[in-house]
């Protein structure tokens, strides 16, 4: 299967001309004129560095949209390191430069927490989509709710987006869980992904129910255990379900049962839905899963502690499993399509979505949401 830098860059040497105006990225800080946007994706970087003697453009993984690195700067005369990238596929994208083979942000780039740390990133427009951008439509809030959290011992922090009107009302909401990938954090859906513009305009166009959408911290180690081996989510799963949970229902009005509450996430966070939702669906009866990683060979009868085992049983329960990947990231789409051909072939009801040309990155999670959302709390 060809990559998606393969096409990419198939598409740039077959399309016709277009007029080319590079624009400063909207994810810039104020009046930087890099990094640029062309009209045919192409990105431009520039980084003044003047006694460097080695600047690379590092992107942020290897399914990551940008193009695989690092990539070579050249040196201008002035000491500032430039470089044009093939066209990027649309979406959000992280990267940093290596220089002298150490790891720096971009000065022209607004920070975003990814990859275990603040590093830069650019958003690449898709040409005539617009469901995520921010439009003249009522819009509901994003809140930060702190809560001290006896499992781990300490605070944390959950962003809550509350539809609009909210505050006016008198009305409960349905809730859907929106958990984060590796590296992220609970600011990654609204900062990154814009998934509170995402239901603004999908609850406008009524396309989607008006709910509660929490995002929470998906690193929790238990008080006085050792840190646990990567992608246990024990501690997670005791937070979740003991206090999170609870503390939602007890500070918004809420439709507190099973039937109005879902859990999904993206990659890490598509694990956990899967991991920890199907364990507990006596809480949530809707799951979504974004990019969650392949693990081993799906097996219908033991994976996930048998829930699937009697598909007529999961069929009455649940209201709705959604899976999705990209077709640029191959591992996870492959993973996907395993488990999607076990559920059909047992007989488990369930959504297969494919978000054509994006690969691990914003653009297949905001394409994702934007499918998933409106499917839910629509009795």
């Amino acid at each position: 299967m060809r990559s998606h830098l393969t096409l990419a860059l198939i598409a740039y040497f077959t399309l016709p001309a277009v007029a080319d105006d590079p624009k400063p990225a909207s994810t810039n800080v104020p009046r930087a004129e890099y990094p640029k946007v062309h009209a045919d994706g192409r990105v431009s970087f520039r980084l003044k560095a003047s006694d460097a003697k080695k600047v690379q453009l590092q992107p942020g993984g290897a399914d990551n949209g940008l193009g695989k690195g690092p990539i070579d700067m050249e040196r201008g005369g002035d000491g500032t390191w430039a470089v044009t990238t093939p066209p990027a596929v649309p979406g959000f994208h992280y990267y940093w430069f290596a220089v002298d083979g150490v790891a720096v942000n971009d000065p022209g780039s607004e920070t975003f927490f990814g990859w275990g740390r603040q590093c830069g990133g650019i958003d690449i427009p898709e040409k005539g989509v617009d469901f995520y951008d921010t439009k003249d439509v009522p819009h509901g809030e994003v809140r930060a709710v702190w809560y001290h959290s006896k499992v781990t011992g300490k605070p944390r922090r959950a962003m809550v987006y509350t539809p609009p009107g909210y505050d006016k009302g008198t009305d409960k909401y349905p809730v859907l869980y929106l958990q984060h990938g590796a590296g992220e954090d609970e600011r990654g859906w609204t900062t990154q992904g814009r998934a509170n513009f995402i239901l603004d305009n999908l609850i406008a166009a009524k396309k989607a129910a008006p709910m509660i959408v929490v995002m929470d911290n998906g690193y929790a180690d238990k008080v006085g255990q050792p840190a646990p081996r990567v992608f246990d989510f024990a501690g997670f799963e005791a937070v979740l379900i003991g206090e999170l949970v609870p503390k939602i229902d007890g500070t918004f009005r809420t439709l507190a049962d099973r039937d109005h509450r879902a859990l999904a996430g993206l990659s890490m966070g598509g694990m956990q839905a899967l991991q920890v939702g199907l364990k507990h669906l006596d809480t949530f009866a809707t799951i979504g899963s974004f990019s969650a990683p392949p693990g081993a060979e799906f097996d219908v009868e033991k994976s996930y502690g048998g829930a699937f085992a009697d598909a007529a049983a999961f069929n009455q329960k649940v209201k709705l499993l959604w899976l999705g990947a990209g077709t640029g990231e191959e591992r996870f789409l492959a993973g996907m399509k395993a488990m999607h051909a076990a559920l059909d072939k047992a007989g488990v009801k369930h959504v297969a979505f494919e978000s054509a040309g994006t690969s691990h990155e914003w653009q297949t999670w905001r394409r994702s949401l934007h499918d998933f959302a409106p499917r839910l709390f629509r009795d």
